[in-house]
């Protein structure tokens, strides 16, 4: 094993570990300090003003909502494919897409800024309203 040579290297360590290594209280060991607790970030969220959080659409939620909705709008058949080419209905595929924006819609309410509150609203009404149209289109006539 190599021994330092070194008498005095300027370093001082301080154990400062209130247990020795079989587990018993060290006599000089400090006492235990209370810390109180740190404010919730929430209280102060709750009071400021929220006009300008308000106004606000997250990058994040308005990319998901774009990205549920554009996917059943192409299977209402209201978007065209990638060369152009009609996209066949797919009805069930659509509702779904829908269904999980709503759930998207139920489970974030009082979370979203005013913004995100009608950015989300206003897709589902439009895909509401395609979906009841392209429904419309594909039930058989009646006479």
């Amino acid at each position: 094993m190599i021994e330092d040579t070194r008498e005095d290297s300027g370093f001082k360590v301080v154990d400062r570990r209130p247990f020795t290594v079989d587990g018993t209280r060290r006599e000089d060991a400090p006492a235990r300090e209370e810390k109180p607790e740190p404010q919730k970030p929430q209280a102060a969220a709750e009071t400021a003003p929220r006009s300008a959080a308000d106004n606000r659409l997250d990058e994040a939620f308005a990319t998901l909502v774009e990205f549920l909705a554009n996917s059943a709008f192409l299977h209402l058949g209201l978007v065209a494919g990638p060369a152009g080419e009609p996209i066949p209905v797919d009805l069930q595929s659509a509702r779904t897409m829908i269904d999980l924006l709503s759930v998207l819609q139920d489970k974030t309410r009082g979370n979203l800024s005013a913004a995100e509150q009608k950015f989300l609203g206003d897709v589902l009404f439009e895909l509401h309203s395609g979906f009841v149209e392209a429904q419309r289109q594909a039930a058989p006539k009646r006479r």
